[in-house]
């Protein structure tokens, strides 16, 4: 049994029931499950690990919904910078299909210590090709070291240009061999218990990469095993005009003729999503992850998320892929993620403390979870710390919480998870950050040459 004790928070945000922001408050967990919450002299006097958050503020842990870690190795490349969404694919999936199996597990390095330094705690991440020798396997065992919470996604690419899709016939995959490669990754790596820290999730790829028929037996297969259901659908405009002329339907009438509404889905973009789709998802309890940094910088617009929240559909959040952010903090993307919801519906559209909610709760929601999200008793100790006599913050301590997000924070002080403490005073405890950037910078000069 290990313990441990943070106390003497400048601020501790709970996001529990009563949304309680507690000045000089704590928390002590047993074997990284949280047992109390208040003030620290309601707390045990020891543990284990005991964490002295004076001049910080403490917050659950954030949660990024949608991610493509393998990206980081081909950021800001010059062909792609300035295209749509179909064209910056069809610029990037050659120079995709030289990634080797030590460029995954070292992508995947790269944005899980991204993440970190940001104040993730969990993350999904969505691979969905696969060139020789690689496999999912790569990155789930890359992230474990990290000591990330992962839910790892087996995506997938069927139909390739020769059949009217958009990848090229190189990059695709037999469905049936598809199938069976998700069907033993869940039976190899999925924890289904409380607190797990990996998950496999069943994700093709998108409308335009994969057969109808994969859709469905990809939903049979998940609920079949009890796992989640993700892929990206309606990004943007030439998205919608592909879906109208290949199915005749509208995005979320093509999710629901397949199996892809509930509960145990969650969709990537949403960004044109219409109402009678909003309507729909709301009615079903589909997710939706939110990623505004990649939607402005693919020109692909702006997600109706007060529209969408408003309607109670769940929404997280999240920074997509690394070659269309081109950035993986977390905290950034909520910051970028309130301003954007005031573009489109003025100054009163989005407050800080619900956009930190959408970052936290609202992404746990999203991944099928009620035990990460929250600082409270019974749930996993996956909390954050940042310090408020930073120079960004200066100015702002009258209501740090809202600073968080309404300054720029370069990363954070504090991040555990479960109890591990993976970031200790701005810097990682699992990796060897300056050796990793070395080897990920040669990597990716590897492949983009």
């Amino acid at each position: 049994m290990s313990t441990l004790l943070v106390k003497d928070a400048a601020l501790l945000v709970t996001h529990d029931a009563q949304r309680r922001e507690i000045p000089g408050g704590g928390l002590f967990a047993i074997d990284g499950v949280i047992q109390a919450v208040g003030l620290t002299s309601e707390l045990p006097g020891t543990a284990d690990e005991v964490l002295d958050a004076r001049g910080q503020i403490i917050f659950p842990g954030l949660v990024n919904t949608h991610h493509h870690m393998y990206q980081t190795l081909t950021r800001a490349l010059r062909p792609a910078q300035d295209c749509t969404l179909f064209g910056w694919l069809q610029a990037l999936y050659p120079v995709w299909a030289r990634i080797t199996p030590e460029m995954l597990a070292v992508s995947t390095q790269i944005a899980c210590a991204e993440l970190l330094l940001s104040g993730c705690t969990t993350s999904s991440d969505h691979l969905y090709l696969f060139p020789p020798g690689c496999s999912l396997d790569d990155t789930l065992h890359a992230a474990a070291d990290t000591g990330i919470r992962f839910h790892a996604a087996r995506g997938a690419m069927s139909v390739g240009q020769s059949a009217g899709g958009l990848p090229p016939d190189s990059l695709v995959e037999d469905e049936a061999a598809i199938l069976r490669d998700t069907q033993r990754l869940i039976e190899r790596w999925h924890d289904p218990k409380r607190h797990a820290l990996q998950r496999i999730v069943v994700a093709p790829c998108s409308p335009f990469s994969v057969s109808r028929e994969l859709m469905r037996d990809a939903a049979l297969l998940a609920r079949e095993h009890g796992v989640h259901l993700h892929t990206h659908l309606a990004e943007n405009d030439s998205d919608i005009e592909y879906m109208r002329h290949k199915f005749g339907c509208t995005p979320a009438e093509y999710a629901e003729q397949l199996g892809w509404l509930g509960p145990d889905v969650w969709h990537a973009h949403c960004v044109k999503l219409d109402a009678a789709g909003i309507a729909l998802f709301a009615q079903t309890g589909t997710g939706v992850a939110h990623c505004p940094g990649s939607n402005m910088r693919l020109g692909s617009g702006i997600a109706p998320i007060r529209a969408l929240r408003d309607a109670g559909v769940p929404v997280g959040l999240a920074v997509d892929g690394s070659a269309s952010n081109d950035a993986g903090h977390l905290l950034g993307e909520a910051r970028l993620g309130l301003l954007l919801q005031r573009v489109l519906g003025g100054a009163g559209a989005m407050s800080a403390r619900e956009m930190l909610e959408i970052a936290t709760l609202g992404g746990a929601r999203v991944l099928g979870r009620d035990d990460i999200g929250a600082l409270a008793p019974g749930m996993a100790a996956d909390l954050v710390g940042v310090r408020l006599d930073a120079l960004a913050l200066a100015g702002a301590l009258h209501d740090p919480l809202a600073a968080l997000l309404f300054c720029q924070v370069p990363q954070v002080e504090l991040n555990v998870v479960q109890g591990r403490v993976l970031v200790r005073e701005g810097r990682l405890t699992t990796l060897e950050l300056p050796r990793l950037v070395e080897r990920h910078n040669r990597l990716a000069a590897q492949l983009a040459g």
